[in-house]
């Protein structure tokens, strides 16, 4: 693109800047606007950057821009206008199009995009240009952060992304075609940064605490600077070649020599290259042709070590898929005066700037204040400048900030992203496999690093390495990541640099690894192995054990024990007992389970210290809430916690079954879906066990296919690959798995290369494995077979011991007679009705050993069924999706049939023709209309059944009905769990049987449930003591608030006559905690109000279902009630002929305050359970009980107390399934209450002195 094709008003801006003349610019008055105008021009330019390539090719940046900052500089508004300019001019092509184009035309303008910034890279290379921005940045830089304003921290900003910009434009690989040590661009531009002293500017924002905020601008100009260097070709800058280099050189002039010398040599047996009419044709012995004759070759014979049967066939095209990945850009060797100039800076860099830059840049990345990818360049600047430091007289302290177990653990973290990521993003699988490598080789240099400190001088340092080695070596996912890394190794995305580094850093962790084992006895390691469980699986002690009678005797013996020993521990015990595992990772609440398991089981086997260690134990570790006992608690009520542990029915995970792992891999899916869950523990290590993790086909393969290009390869690095392939095949004597045609085929390679004395290493290896496979061969004729197939280590062992134990350890086989009968019983039963066919047929087997999987793998052998998921076992309501319009007259029918139930949705699912699971047929009932809420289809309890008092000889869930039943929390959490129940059909099916099994045992224990939400509203009365408490706790404004909410809201439902859902939205701070009080949300839900139903919902909201005058009774409800009668002052005013009007009164009150009295009830027990009891209080105002009487009642609250206690640590997800059931309690047995219960209702009291009344007249 030329002038004469630029547009007509950006030539005339662009004439409107000035012009020059010689070397002096003269600009025109109206230059910062025409500059302004070109900001505004490239702010709309189109998807091809038209604007942008016409001004480059314009050359309005050489010609125009950076003349007037060198000349015109002291105009501030004009500089800060063309800098503006220049950065977005400058910035990268693949910003500009987002990536690099795949259509022509558009990488056609990408191209010419990039060749304008070359262009203008090489326009910057002066030292003029670099002497006016480093001046004007360093005037910046000294101005304090007072006297500093916005436009000063901008233009610093701005200039710090001009250079780097500048640096980023990539060399031109057709115009800097140079040899090593001669000044490119980039060398140049180098070169200006240094004599202006721009680079001393930027060591300078590196180092200084004020300047923090430009820290990832300053790395990424770093990294750029030193973008084609590397810290070996630094470090020997100016310095005499050291003997190592001396002798590496030499072996490789020696190499090429002897390859050489034996190229003459074979030459010299070759005939004459004149051509001869009559060459000859020539019959090659043991070669075969086509057909079965041998080949006959026609050619010169000097020709037929080049011979193959390829010569003529048409090269296969690579699908681009399968391509190798290809290899980045070489490193060149810059000019000397510019790599010591940049040796100067890394040392400075290490010495003052390294470790704050590096921690800063670490907490922006942490802090996610980075934009995406910058931890690329952390990555890079570890392992550049930490080679640096190791090749140059290494000093541990100057990279102290990154020598650490978290840069370990941070750099495993994005190993573990990037290969993620290289899988999901397959458009961009190559940037992802480039940022895999980077954080490899950052990876790979602390491991150096820590081997360098290993043979440090210091003993501090080698101290600090031995820490950092034991934690590194300890953690499963630093030993195991080269194992994992090798085993997924992708040549089609992943370069064959990153291969080289691999094998490399494997051998130098399995180098420092065998070392740190030879040092001592015995090494324990962190263990993690996957464990399978099946889900809600409760283990079930036998029935001996479980049996009341059983149970009663174990007690017994329990009891006697402890009461013998005085309820002492020895300090031994004591020590010993451990409730948890620290290093676990299963969660505090369920270790807190287990602890619990753990007593019962220790009560079984009849060890009461042992179990009184642990929960002592257990409730120093888990204290809150008093789950196993207050601090202060008695050795009586430590007895009697142990005894409802010992009755209760504890939830227990399940063993895995046997049978699980005794079928091949790929042979059935699990019949049931297991669930897993990680299990940490420590174990020995042992060097040689690891070392057999690597005999395995996909980690051998990598090795062989870098092997393949050992001449290219490093002597280092052959050394790397000969010294595993050794460990492998002599170590563990795995040189069977070496018996490979084409690790054969490279064997030959080598063997025959005339340089073969340059590889003694791998030669010597080559013919030790060749002479053990002739060894083999001549006892096992199957070798040669084998030599076509990788073999694991299975197949390595058959292949060298024999195959004669072929049924050993396998599944076991069938008889002849086992397999007529199955195909008998299969004939007579495939075309019955039955719903699982397998099922039917194991019992009438004769061999009753015999699993579902055996049965049906024998069924898929015998030809009988094509495959083994036809006989898949079904789940009821996993296969029935779409309902018919009969489906849907019949789920109706049966909602208006059963919707006054008590188990709406149980009695559907019961007669429901077609069978689904629970969350299906909730949401059709929503779809369909027929219910609004979730919450209508819960089971209600009756009124008529009472909780029972103790907990002995009840199931867990027995035991927690009667405490948890009161707190209406339970609707939230059986919303959660209805949601949770929805994502995944098995579950909601396995939910729907236990809530069966439990609604027949409420049933037989006489739960009830509560009324509808409706009713809820209705009834008033019970909201008073939750009003009056409240008010005491300091809540009286929130309370009018709601009230008003509740008033305006009946009186807006009068007005419109319309009624929807309003939220309550408090917008004071004190509304807002009183909207997250435990007790005021209580009190929201008694008066009928909703929470939020899911994650989108943030605010309570008055249902649309209650009516206004609903409303205004529950706002009245909201009063306080100062007409309360206190204590039993008015009964006691009133004759003995009006005892049975009282009576009447007190039943009504009763009915009408039972959820409150409940509620009481339980707060009552909780606050009880936290104080002491002092026995002259309990028996003060009742004098007239007896002892009797009041070691009962004292006994009652003392099982209670326990009972609360216990119910914080067993209560169970399926008990909060339940739903909002509540129970009555019993208070009339606890005629003797504490005195401390001082808040429970006047209802109460008043019926409690009624009953002193009937005594003390049955007395007279």
């Amino acid at each position: 693109m030329d002038l004469l094709r630029m547009n007509c008003e950006l030539l005339a801006t662009c004439s409107a800047l000035g012009y020059l003349e010689g070397d002096t610019y003269h600009k025109e008055a109206d230059c910062v606007e025409s500059v302004k105008d070109l900001i505004r021009y490239l702010r709309h330019e189109d998807d091809t950057r038209d604007v942008r390539q016409q001004l480059g090719s314009g050359q309005i940046v050489q010609n125009d821009l950076l003349p007037i900052i060198t000349q015109h500089g002291q105009d501030k508004a004009l500089f800060d206008c063309c800098i503006r300019l220049m950065v977005n001019l400058t910035q990268p092509a693949m910003l500009c199009f987002g990536k690099v184009p795949d259509d022509p035309v558009f990488r056609h303008h990408f191209l010419q995009v990039t060749s304008h910034l070359q262009a203008y890279k090489e326009a910057f290379a002066s030292e003029s240009v670099f002497g006016v921005l480093s001046e004007t940045l360093y005037n910046l830089l000294q101005l304090d952060w007072e006297q500093r304003q916005e436009e000063d921290n901008l233009l610093i900003e701005r200039i710090l992304l001009l250079v780097r910009n500048v640096l980023h434009v990539p060399a031109d690989p057709c115009e800097e075609k140079k040899v090593d040590d001669d000044a490119s661009v980039h060398d140049r531009l180098l070169w200006a940064i240094h004599m202006s002293g721009f680079d001393d500017l930027v060591k300078f924002l590196a180092s200084a605490q004020s300047e923090q905020q430009w820290s990832m601008h300053v790395l990424e100009i770093i990294s750029l600077m030193f973008r084609d260097q590397t810290p070996e070709a630094l470090v020997s800058a100016g310095q005499a070649r050291s003997a190592e280099e001396k002798h590496r050189d030499s072996q490789e002039l020696e190499a090429l020599r002897q390859k050489e010398l034996a190229e003459k040599r074979s030459r010299m047996l070759y005939r004459g290259t004149r051509h001869s009419r009559f060459g000859g044709s020539f019959v090659v012995k043991g070669l075969k042709s086509i057909a079965d004759k041998d080949v006959i070759y026609h050619r010169n014979i000097h020709n037929f070590k080049n011979y193959t049967h390829d010569t003529g066939k048409a090269v296969r095209r690579v699908p681009r898929r399968n391509r190798q990945a290809q290899e980045c850009k070489d490193k060149r060797r810059s000019a000397l005066n510019v790599r010591l100039f940049l040796r100067e800076f890394c040392v400075d860099f290490l010495e003052n700037c390294y470790n704050r830059l590096m921690y800063l840049v670490k907490e922006s990345l942490i802090r996610e204040q980075a934009q995406q990818h910058d931890e690329s360049y952390y990555l890079w600047a570890l392992s550049f400048f930490m080679a640096f430091n190791r090749g140059n007289g290494f000093r541990a302290d100057l990279v102290s900030e990154t020598m650490s177990i978290r840069a370990f653990h941070f750099i495993e973290r994005n190993i573990t992203n990037y290969y993620e990521m290289m899988l999901t993003d397959r458009k961009e699988a190559t940037s992802w496999s480039r940022r895999m490598h980077l954080a490899l080789k950052a990876y790979q240099e602390l491991l150096l690093t820590v081997n360098e400190m290993d043979h440090s001088h210091d003993e501090s340092i080698r101290q600090s390495c031995s820490v950092i080695k034991s934690n590194i070596f300890y953690l499963m996912e630093y030993r195991e990541i080269f194992l994992t890394l090798l085993r997924k190794y992708d040549e089609t995305r992943q370069p064959h640099s990153y291969l080289k580094d691999l094998v490399e850093s494997t051998h130098l962790f399995l180098r420092m690894l065998e070392r740190f084992c030879k040092g001592r006895r015995s090494l324990m390691v962190q263990k993690k192995r996957v464990k399978r469980r099946k889900p809600r699986g409760e283990k079930k002690p036998s029935s001996a054990e479980s049996s009341p009678e059983a149970l009663a005797d174990t007690w017994k013996i329990v009891e006697e024990e402890l009461k013998t020993t005085g309820f002492q521990l020895s300090e031994a015990l004591t020590e010993s007992i451990v409730p948890f595992d620290a290093t676990s990772e299963t969660p505090l609440e369920e270790q807190r389970t287990e602890a619990m398991v753990r007593v019962q089981d220790a009560l079984l086997a009849r060890l009461g210290p042992e179990a009184l260690a642990l929960l002592r134990a257990a409730r120093e570790v888990w204290p809150e809430g008093d789950v196993f006992g207050s601090v202060d608690v008695e050795p009586e009520e430590e007895l009697e916690l142990l005894k409802q542990i010992l009755h209760a029915n504890l939830p227990r995970s399940s063993p895995p079954e046997p049978g699980v792992e005794e079928d091949d891999d790929a042979v059935l899916e699990l019949e049931e879906e297991e669930l897993e869950s990680v299990q940490v523990s420590e174990t020995e290590f042992n060097f040689l066990d690891f070392i057999k993790k690597f005999a395995n086909p996909s980690i051998v393969r990598p090795y062989l296919h870098l092997l393949k290009s050992y001449s290219k390869n490093t002597p280092h690095t052959n050394h790397c690959i000969a010294r595993m392939l050794h460990r492998l095949a002599v170590e563990l004597k795995m040189d069977a798995q070496l018996f490979q045609l084409s690790v054969f085929h490279l064997f030959n390679k080598i063997l025959s290369d005339p340089a073969a004395a340059a590889y003694k290493e791998l030669v010597t290896f080559a013919k030790y494995v060749l002479n053990r496979f002739f060894s083999l061969a001549a006892q096992n004729n199957k070798a040669y077979v084998e030599l076509l197939f990788w073999k694991n280590v299975g197949a390595v062992r058959e292949m060298t011991e024999g195959y004669s134990n072929d049924g050993k350890g396998k599944k076991p086989t069938w008889t002849e007679e086992e397999e007529l009968e199955l195909r008998n019983l299969y004939e007579e039963y495939r075309h019955s009705e039955v719903p699982d066919i397998v099922e039917t047929l194991l019992p009438l087997l004769s061999n009753t050993t015999r699993t579902r999987r055996q049965v049906v793998t024998q069924l898929v052998h015998m030809g009988l069924v094509d495959n083994a998921k036809e006989l898949k076992k079904q789940k009821k309501g996993t296969q029935i999706v779409l309902w018919t319009e009969e489906q849907e007259e019949e789920l109706q029918m049966l909602f208006e049939e059963y919707k006054d139930s008590d188990d709406v949705l149980g009695n559907i699912l019961k007669k429901i023709t077609a069978k689904r699971s629970r969350a299906r047929v909730v949401d059709k009932l929503l779809s369909m209309g027929l219910v609004s809420e979730r919450r209508e289809l819960y089971k209600k309890r009756s009124r008529s059944a009472q909780a029972k008092s103790s907990g002995k000889g009840m199931t867990e869930e027995e035991f927690l009905s009667g405490l948890t039943q009161e707190f209406p929390d339970d609707l939230e959490d059986r919303d959660d769990e209805e949601d949770e129940s929805e994502e995944s059909e098995e579950e909601e099916e396995e939910e729907e049987e236990e809530e069966e099994e439990r609604g027949r045992k409420e049933s037989q224990n006489g739960g009830r449930r509560s009324q509808s939400l409706q009713s809820t509203v209705e009834r008033r009365a019970d909201v008073g003591t939750m009003v009056s408490t409240l008010h005491q706790e300091g809540m009286s404004g929130p309370l009018l608030w709601l009230q008003n909410c509740l008033n305006k809201t009946a009186l807006h439902r009068d007005e419109d006559g319309l009624s929807q859902p309003v939220p309550l939205v408090p917008l004071t701070e004190a509304n807002e905690d009183a909207m997250e009080n435990k007790r005021f949300q209580k009190l929201l839900r008694k008066l009928g109000m909703r929470a939020p139903a899911n994650e989108q919902e943030t605010f309570w909201r008055i249902p649309a279902k209650i009516s206004s005058s609903q409303l205004r009774s529950a706002a009245a409800a909201l009063s306080p009630r100062e007409d309360e009668p206190k204590g039993g002052e008015d009964l006691e005013g009133h004759g003995s002929p009006t005892e049975e009007p009282r009576e009447e009164e007190e039943k009504e009150e009763e009915e009408e305050n039972s959820g409150e009295q409940r509620a009481q009830a339980l707060r009552a027990l909780l606050l009880a359970r936290k104080r002491k009891h002092h026995t002259t209080e309990h028996t003060a105002p009742v004098s007239d009980v007896t002892p009797t009487e009041d070691t009962d009642s004292t006994a009652e609250r003392s099982q209670e107390k326990t009972s609360a206690k216990r119910s914080r640590v067993l209560d169970d997800d399926e008990e909060e399934e339940e739903g909002d059931s509540t129970a009555a309690m019993d208070l009339d047995k606890n005629g003797d209450a504490d005195s401390d219960q001082e808040d429970i209702s006047a209802p109460v009291k008043r019926r409690r002195k009624m009953v002193l009344i009937d005594e003390e007249e049955d007395e007279d």
